[in-house]
């Protein structure tokens, strides 16, 4: 099994894809882990919520999160964090055939906020893509990185602004953020529009 990091010439995205892995089924990971203990209890990542057919968010994954996460049977994982992948994060990528998208974006506190808007553009792209679904997005929280990214995915399913954030501020309750609703009012969306929508809620 051999294990290619792919540097993009712009440093927006770094990819890690395993070549030549197993992709389990999700059944055949949840008998796996049956077989292995049945006492062990499945531990989802902090804030975990489907957000559409094979689109799943959370916060960062732990050791403890791992064998959970290998039910979903994963194509690919967008972290939206700039540090590098966890090692032990990486080696159950590599054991499972998921592809990493890394997007660094640094996670600032008002009011220094500075939200790229090509890096969220290009992140979209990624879950657009039905050929990495299961796709997991996550940042540490998983509360204001993944829910602008999140909140503009759904600007382009034409949610309507008011439930574009309600569904940000469920998960970033008490720290909830002006400049990331903003930035999910203003984000345009007009470049994106070409690209399929294989999601539920988009078809008519």
């Amino acid at each position: 099994m051999k294990l290619e990091l792919d540097h993009v010439t712009d440093e927006m995205c770094r990819t890690i894809e395993v070549v030549g892995g197993v992709h389990p089924s999700p059944a055949a990971a949840a008998a796996a882990s049956d077989g292995e203990c049945a006492d062990d209890l499945f531990i989802p990542p902090l804030n975990f919520a489907m957000v559409d057919n094979g689109i799943f968010r959370s916060g960062f994954p732990d050791s403890n999160n791992l064998s959970f996460l290998q039910t979903l049977g994963l194509r690919s994982i967008i972290c939206l964090c700039p540090e590098p992948y966890p090692e032990t994060n990486v080696e159950f990528l590599k054991s499972n055939g998921i592809k990493l998208f890394q997007f660094g974006i640094e996670g600032y506190k008002e009011p220094f906020i500075n939200i790229p808007e090509d890096t969220i553009r290009e992140a979209l792209k990624v879950v657009l893509d039905v050929r990495n679904h299961p796709i997991l997005i996550h940042c540490k929280r998983g509360k204001h990185r993944t829910g602008c990214l999140v909140g503009c995915l759904r600007k382009l399913q034409r949610w309507c602004l008011s439930s574009v954030f309600d569904e940000y501020q469920r998960f970033a309750a008490a720290k909830a953020r002006v400049a990331d609703q903003r930035f999910m009012e203003m984000f345009d969306v007009s470049s994106l529009k070409h690209l399929p929508m294989p999601f539920s809620c988009s078809k008519r």
